[in-house]
């Protein structure tokens, strides 16, 4: 009897272990606290990036800001509940580290290296994008080849400059490279002639050619020379405020796949003929667990979809008018690389 009895006990075990450590997982994390606690999430960025993050006369806006305010909407249930904190490129790592930001999302190429010695933990990529290289057009730049011996710029403390690089010594081209804190000084020596041509991410090289009175100057030579996946970063610290980013972003793209967006999702909630999936998916549903396996309540995705969209709404509010194409940026349905794992 005593053997059944322990080997009952045996079997319980699991589950019980299961049950605790679901409880845990509840547990609202020391990042998640204090952005509760200050009613605000501290967000990082560039806000120096057309279409991605800058600093205009009625607040930041951008592709990587909606990020921002899509977390804050979860969290607080309000997007506007950011504090937008403008970091260069070589702060971004201490920014995690001590804890000056909650968030970064500020044009950050998940490496190896970051993921490991920034000790932190990023979430998935929201805009693949690749580096390129810009130079004014009536010089005739047409191949990384013409560069011998010529000045290219960039900015210090980014994976360009290794890229950069790195490409020149395989194809045998020796010039110069000159960093600069940030882009936009980048730019302005750019600009000056001090530089035969800057290198940067593809995206950010479009947004600096948006911004021009005569963006015909300005030529984007076709070869892309690395991979640059960018997301949002965290802290290793706090799981699951982690986990809250991570599956915020995932939302955004299966709000898209579900064609749910900020203009149509009352119509879809007050729909008696709404599909299961999705009412789970908006946490409508008795069996929906979406927010408590997060810490947060159960229609998080709501506030989300309704103060800020879905991914198609924040690409076109923000990047579309540069020029950019969905590309690798799509849903997988259609050939892009954007897929969200299942909501149960």
């Amino acid at each position: 009897m005593r053997r059944l009895i322990l080997l009952g006990l045996l079997w319980l075990l699991p589950l019980a272990t299961s049950v605790a450590q679901e409880e845990d997982f509840r547990e609202i994390g020391p990042v998640t606290q204090a952005v509760i606690d200050r009613g605000a999430l501290n967000c990082g960025v560039n806000g120096e990036v057309v279409g991605f993050s800058l600093a205009t006369e009625i607040g930041y806006v951008g592709f990587d800001v909606d990020i921002c305010r899509a977390v804050a909407a979860a969290i607080l249930g309000d997007a506007d509940a950011v504090n937008y904190i403008p970091l260069l490129a070589s702060e971004r790592a201490a920014a995690i580290m001590t804890g000056q930001v909650d968030l970064l999302s500020r044009n950050t190429t998940w490496t190896l290296g970051r993921d490991t010695q920034w000790r932190a933990t990023f979430g998935p990529t929201v805009f693949y994008d690749g580096q390129g290289l810009m130079a004014f057009a009536e010089d005739g730049y047409l191949f990384l080849e013409d560069f011998e011996g010529k000045t290219i710029c960039t900015n210090a403390g980014t994976t360009t400059e290794s890229n950069i690089r790195d490409e020149m010594d395989a194809i045998g081209v020796s010039f110069n490279l000159v960093t600069f804190p940030s882009f936009d000084e980048v730019l302005d020596a750019f600009n000056a002639r001090e530089c035969d041509a800057v290198t940067s991410d593809v995206s950010q090289l479009l947004s600096h050619r948006f911004r021009q009175e005569d963006p015909e100057q300005y030529m984007i030579l076709p070869q892309v020379i690395s991979k640059e996946p960018l997301g949002p970063v965290m802290s290793e610290s706090d799981p699951q405020f982690a986990d809250i980013v991570t599956w915020v972003v995932f939302g955004l793209i299966q709000a898209e796949e579900y064609g749910i967006d900020s203009q149509n999702i009352d119509d879809i909630l007050a729909d008696p003929e709404t599909d299961i999936d999705i009412l789970r998916f908006l946490g409508q549903t008795e069996d929906s667990q979406v927010g408590l396996f997060l810490g947060l309540r159960n229609d998080f995705m709501v506030d989300v979809i309704r103060q800020v969209g879905n991914y198609a709404e924040i690409f076109e509010r923000n990047l579309a008018p540069l020029g950019l194409q969905r590309g690798y940026n799509n849903l997988w349905l259609v050939g892009g690389l954007l897929y969200s794992p299942p909501w149960r």
